[in-house]
């Protein structure tokens, strides 16, 4: 019986556990180094087999096979390895012995088909008259598939070198072949400097040893007349038709058939598909390459470029490296423009950016060719994704005096857009975009519109608003003069940006007017790219619920039309929009994932970046916070653009004031202030408002929180700003609570907790949820603090005593000062009823969000004030060896690496209590350390 099945490493097992079954005799086929002899090992220790002989047979090799008396043994596992290598006088003994294997005995026999002397007989040149009891089966090992390459990665590499670039490169280049993916992750190991998981350094380590040597044994076996049709395949370095290898390797077509047939006899090449021909590991190609003579290989590569140039569609950045190895710079040059321009229209930009900052760098490069090239290269990058060697190439260009000054000009043009909106490098993009407006003036009006239009865009710090609006006048005129309906569109884009960012009344007009139905792909693509900058104006304002239908129609004009950069912004937009909505569930990890996917461009995760770092805060998690609103070192943060840098920095500032460093919170507040002041942009004031005003007042700079709160009322105007109104009442409310608080006045408390209880309407209204529990918190804690008996002294509180469980105020960086203490009480029973229940609300809201340090420090609050509960005998309960709820909460602060101090503050507590529930948390949980409790949590 023959049979080829996955299942026959089963069914070798299956023979031995059954006394009755025939003799097994498996046959294990693949070429060199798919595991054939590994798997023979396998088989000798299968634990289903303990009472089988093993029995080793290595063809070739001497003494390599077993005594005659040892197969009289039986059951008996015969492992034959390698049999392609047996002589005649080898193989007629094997014959024999498989022949008459008995029952409960079996054997497995390695080859390779690829050298065996008759093709499909692995046991000679005649077929083996097999007895009628013995079961043949066959088994093909497969190559490896990406993944268990890259778990074969993972575990030479560790799990930093197996990146998703990596890992596909490795298996395409090895086509999964096991021993040559091991050798070469070896050889990928001792790389020095280390490996970091490029593509580009898999490419440069070369070919292992085994694999080059028996590639090379194999081609230079063949007559030197047939190895130009194996050099013909290692230059064209994939699969080929026969008539291009036979054109490439110079042959005519008789001795070129001749000597396709002799390298597939002897494996140099293989089939690897209907009609196509090559190397079965494409590694090998390297390999035989490096050894073609100089001369040969250049004529070999002109011929390569010829015959791909006659494939359709035209593959032109194989031919435009074809060319250049073969010293044809003109054509090289010409093929890779169009090969750039091919990539570009099917929307692959960075392969258009790879390929021409490869070549722009590249010495000697004639100035005609850099003035065609260049710009290639720059209209790409600006509508693709960043590349820092763009920036060097482009910034090295502009510096030719050769160029002509339109070229130049766009070119710097370019390379400014590029610094501003691709790698936050703002003040330099500004001053490279007047220079490129001022050259472009006069030769290229359309160009010099899209430098002017640049200039328009109003994130950026330092230039104000007027500036902006200045040179939108000056872009629309320069978009009007030129007739050109893409740059109108591009202005209007912009246009739209400015007008939504102040919350102009003609700002959705504008939206309108965009030419979403046009059916200019560069039209599209500036349509996008407003419907996007609308979008992300729509979130700052607070407009959450018109934002998904401009980022939907957005995004698809942007994937339509080819502009990655804008899809990618859009994916920030949303990552705002679902933090302040409250959709938070798997936040963090999408914001990560944006990060990692857009590594190499950290500016364009700058959202992402702020988001993970809010969402920090709230969780408790401080020690990651900062880390993440500084953006990880990725570039400086002053650069940052506005709204999203005022943002940032409320959250720093609420960190600081909650770790009671109250001075370095003012001066923080004061400098992230002057940055909003002067672009004049107010309604981008709103998440840095309430924290700055609150910083000055607990600083006793009344008359600058009172300062802010004037200028960011003016600035607002009547301006229909959702999100920034519900911030003013929320800044005035701050600044009522902390009034009432210095002058110990009850009624004063309740005018700001109204004031809260504003704000948090205005932002249910949004909706935004955090917001709302955050200013309802801060509204039962005034109720609260008028209704004490006593307590603090007022302004800013001095804490808990020293010892006590439950003591006095401490400020929590959720407003003003926390529950203090009025001189005497205010209120009714009811309000404070009422107070309380609105905390229980807000603990729970911020508990369903996930906004644990929120949740703990308002618990925190409702049990320095609700009574305790009838019928509980006196003194504290006893826990044992469970956790308290206090302990609970304590060590799961701690496990977030807020220290002592910090938790004291958060839960109204001494931090020397503090230390007492962590040292009891870690006592019952076993823990050795802080870190060590948060895994026992």
């Amino acid at each position: 019986m023959i049979a080829t099945s996955g299942s026959a490493l089963r069914s070798l097992a299956r023979a031995f556990a059954d006394p009755d079954a025939g003799p097994v005799l498996l046959y294990v086929e693949g070429t060199a180094g798919l595991g054939k002899s590994h798997l023979l090992r396998e088989l000798a220790g299968l634990p289903e087999t303990p009472d089988v002989a093993r029995l080793w047979w290595r063809c070739g090799a001497v003494d390599g096979q077993p005594e005659e008396g040892a197969f009289r043994r039986e059951p008996t596992l015969l492992l034959v390895d390698d049999v392609h290598r047996a002589d005649e006088d080898e193989l007629r003994r094997l014959r024999r012995v498989l022949a008459g294997l008995e029952p409960g005995s079996a054997a497995a026999v390695t080859y390779r088909p690829e050298e065996l002397p008759v093709p499909g007989l692995p046991l000679g040149g005649s077929a083996m008259a097999y007895p009628f009891r013995l079961t043949v089966l066959t088994h093909r090992p497969a190559p490896w598939d990406e993944e268990r390459v890259r778990q074969a990665a993972a575990e030479v590499l560790g799990e930093s070198g197996c990146t998703a670039e990596a890992v596909g490169t490795l298996h395409e280049r090895t086509g999964g072949v096991p021993r040559v993916v091991v050798d070469l992750l070896a050889m990928l190991r001792e790389q020095r400097p280390a490996f970091t998981g490029t593509a580009a350094e898999v490419a440069a380590a070369g070919v292992p040893t085994r694999l080059a040597e028996l590639v090379l044994s194999r081609t230079y076996a063949l007559p030197s007349a047939d190895r130009p049709l194996v050099w013909a395949a290692a230059v064209l370095d994939g699969p080929a038709a026969r008539d291009e290898l036979i054109a490439v390797s110079g042959l005519g077509a008789a001795p070129g058939s001749d000597a396709l047939l002799r390298a597939l006899e002897s494996a140099a090449l293989a089939e690897l598909g209907e009609g196509r021909y090559g190397f079965a590991v494409p590694l090998a190609a390297a390999a035989v390459r490096d050894t073609v003579p100089g001369p040969v290989r250049q004529d070999l590569h002109r011929r390569a470029a010829g015959v791909l140039s006659r494939r359709q569609p035209v593959a032109w950045a194989a031919v435009s490296e074809h060319h250049r190895a073969a010293g044809d710079d003109r054509r090289w040059l010409r093929a890779v423009e169009k090969a750039a321009g091919s990539a570009a229209a099917s929307g692959r930009h960075q392969e258009a950016i790879a390929l021409l900052e490869r070549t722009l760098a590249a010495p000697g490069i004639p100035p005609q060719a850099r003035a065609r090239l260049a710009p290639l290269l720059a209209r790409n990058a600006v509508t693709g994704l960043r590349s820092d060697q763009t920036v060097e190439v482009l910034a090295q260009i502009v510096q030719d005096a050769d160029l002509p000054p339109a070229v130049r000009g766009e070119l710097r043009l370019d390379l400014g857009l590029m610094l501003s909106n691709q790698m936050g490098r703002f003040a330099d993009g500004w001053r490279v975009l007047e220079i490129a407006a001022a050259e472009l003036r006069e030769v290229r009006s359309v160009l010099a519109a899209r430098a002017m239009a640049a200039l328009v865009t109003p994130y950026w710090p330092g230039a104000s608003l007027d500036v902006h609006r200045g040179w939108l006048i000056k872009a629309v005129a320069a978009a009007d003069d030129s007739g050109d309906e893409a740059m109108r569109t591009a202005v209007l884009a912009n246009h739209v940006g400015l007008a939504m960012s102040w919350a102009d009344p003609e700002a959705w007009d504008l939206v309108e007017r965009l030419p979403v139905q046009s059916t200019d792909p560069a039209c599209v693509r500036q349509a996008a790219r407003g419907l996007c900058n609308a979008a992300d104006s729509a979130v700052w304002l607070g407009f959450y619920r018109r934002v998904d239908r401009l980022l939907a129609e957005g995004r698809e004009l942007a994937a339509r039309s080819g502009a990655p950069y804008t899809e990618h912004s859009a994916s920030g937009t949303r990552l705002l929009q679902e933090w302040w909505t409250g959709q938070w569930l798997g936040l963090a990890r999408r914001c990560e994932e944006f990060i990692a996917d857009t590594a190499d461009m950290p500016f364009l995760a700058s959202d992402a970046y702020v988001v993970r770092g809010l969402l920090a805060v709230a969780q408790g998690d401080w020690g990651e916070a900062r880390s993440w609103l500084s953006q990880r070192g990725t570039f400086g943060t002053e650069n940052l653009p506005v709204p999203l840098g005022a943002t940032a920095a409320g959250a720093v500032i609420r960190l600081t004031l909650a770790r009671q460093e109250v001075a370095d919170a003012a001066e923080q507040a004061r400098a992230a202030w002057t940055v909003v002041a002067e672009k004049g942009v107010w309604p981008w004031a709103a998440e840095l408002a309430p924290w700055a005003v609150e910083a000055l007042a607990r600083a006793g700079d009344t008359t600058g929180a009172h300062a802010m709160v004037r200028d960011f009322a003016r600035g607002l105007g009547a301006a229909d700003a959702p999100a920034a109104r519900a911030a003013l009442v929320w800044s005035r409310a701050v600044l009522a609570e902390s009034e009432a608080l210095a002058r110990g006045n009850p009624s004063g408390l309740l005018t700001a907790a109204e004031s809260y209880r504003k704000a948090a309407a205005a932002y249910a209204e949004l909706p935004r949820p955090y917001s709302q529990a955050l200013t309802t918190e801060c509204a039962g804690r005034c109720v609260l603090a008028a209704d004490a008996a006593g307590g603090t002294d007022g302004a800013g509180g001095t804490g808990a005593a020293e010892g006590d469980a439950e003591g006095g105020a401490e400020t929590d960086g959720a407003g003003a000062s926390a529950a203090g203490g009025a001189a005497s009480p205010a209120g009714d029973g009811s309000s404070t009823a009422s107070a309380i229940a609105e905390l229980e609300s807000c603990a729970q809201h911020f508990t369903d969000l996930g906004a644990v340090w929120d949740a703990t420090r308002a618990r925190a609050l409702l049990r320095t004030r609700q009574p305790a509960k009838k019928g509980r005998p006196p003194g504290r309960p006893s826990h044992s060896d469970q956790l308290s709820p206090r302990e609970a909460e304590v060590a799961q602060l701690a496990s977030s690496g807020l220290t002592n101090r910090e938790i004291a503050a958060t839960l109204h507590l001494s931090p020397r209590t503090v230390e007492q529930h962590i040292a009891g948390a870690m006592r019952k949980t076993g823990a050795l350390s802080r870190r060590d409790l948060a895994h026992r949590l």
